[in-house]
């Protein structure tokens, strides 16, 4: 109710996770746009940050039907930009890939470099502005992870952003640090998960304004939306775009099935392993000529979006990464050249 006091669209989390609360078993059994299904105009929760709201009767509903859930603030709708930063252990990339755009030069010691929090300070001392980490001025929220979250907000007629991942090759603002915008949500403050609760540091309570430098950043490195309100693609009905040889379907579908089934397990579904293998195996097909490849990459965005709404971009990473590995080895089925 707080933050829907504040105009953010708020949506239910899996009690105990950070993932939104599961669809509705007629949701997770067939692939379909979250923008076209009835769910949400019938009160329910399906398909995460689309059937946020700030309407206090269906908040009552929803928590009152299940008070242990979390809360998920959908960014976009609410005029937010939220800088995830990381602290996971992760190996850490060549300097040309630290900071996106900008070339580090090598007499620059990177000598205890190890997170996000490492990263944005660079960024930041390299524009000469002070670390959004340590602005006091905003709302941060330290995570069970050890990472942190910074709000920003940005007027309603100010260009909108696209959310991203550190980790993207193509849309990143620095290593280890995700924006949270347009396309994504963020927990809120207070939210309790089983690994701990997302804690509010110093004294700020709401976001401050996005920063012109950090607005000017955002501009440099892709995350302007340009082609008007955020319309996530339509995912094709698996009718009109399977491939058409009955090999090809029978090895890919099994796949993609359990893909999508991710979506009924919040955590621990090896979703991103799932995900790998259905790509691999859709590029080996591609790579033959059994698939197109907008067909393949309609398929798997479709099952990945039932599965995990809320990360279309990280999903987009891993069909990348493993569809371009897969058309490399083509996939040609026994008695076929």
């Amino acid at each position: 109710m707080w933050c829907a006091a504040r105009g953010w669209p708020v949506h239910p989390l899996a009690p105990g996770f950070k993932t939104p609360a599961g669809n509705c078993p007629a949701c997770r059994e067939h692939l379909h746009a979250p923008q076209t299904c009835t769910c949400v105009a019938e009160g329910k929760w399906c398909h995460g940050f689309h059937a946020a709201t700030t309407d206090t009767a269906r908040l009552n509903a929803w928590w009152g039907a299940q008070p242990t859930m979390g809360v998920g603030v959908s960014c976009g709708p609410a005029g937010l930009v939220v800088l995830d930063v990381d602290a996971h252990r992760a190996e850490v990339p060549d300097r040309d890939r630290l900071l996106p755009g900008i070339s580090i030069h090598p007499d620059v010691n990177l000598a205890g470099l190890a997170s996000g929090f490492d990263t944005l300070a660079l960024l930041a001392a390299y524009r000469g502005r002070s670390n959004p980490a340590e602005d006091e001025a905003t709302l941060r929220v330290r995570t069970p992870s050890g990472g942190l979250h910074v709000w920003y907000r940005i007027a309603e007629s100010a260009v909108r952003y696209r959310s991203s991942t550190g980790s993207s090759p193509k849309v990143a603002l620095a290593w280890q640090v995700d924006v949270r915008a347009t396309g994504g949500y963020i927990v809120a403050p207070a939210t309790r998960v089983r690994a701990g609760a997302y804690v509010p540091v110093g004294a700020a309570r709401l976001p401050a304004p996005l920063p012109d430098w950090l607005a000017a950043e955002l501009e440099r490195t892709g995350h302007v939306v340009t082609d008007g309100p955020f319309r996530p693609a339509v995912p094709p009905s698996r009718r009109s775009a399977r491939p058409d040889a009955p090999a090809a379907h029978r090895l890919l579908d099994p796949l993609l099935a359990e893909v999508q089934d991710c979506a009924a397990i919040p955590h621990g579904a090896s979703f991103t392993e799932k995900l790998n293998r259905a790509a691999y195996t859709a590029g080996g097909l591609v790579g033959a000529g059994h698939l197109t490849d907008s067909q393949a990459r309609e398929l798997l965005a479709a099952a990945a979006d039932i599965a995990r709404p809320y990360q279309s971009h990280r999903s987009l990473a891993v069909i990348n990464s493993a569809l371009s590995a897969g058309i490399s080895r083509p996939l040609h089925f026994k008695g076929r050249p």
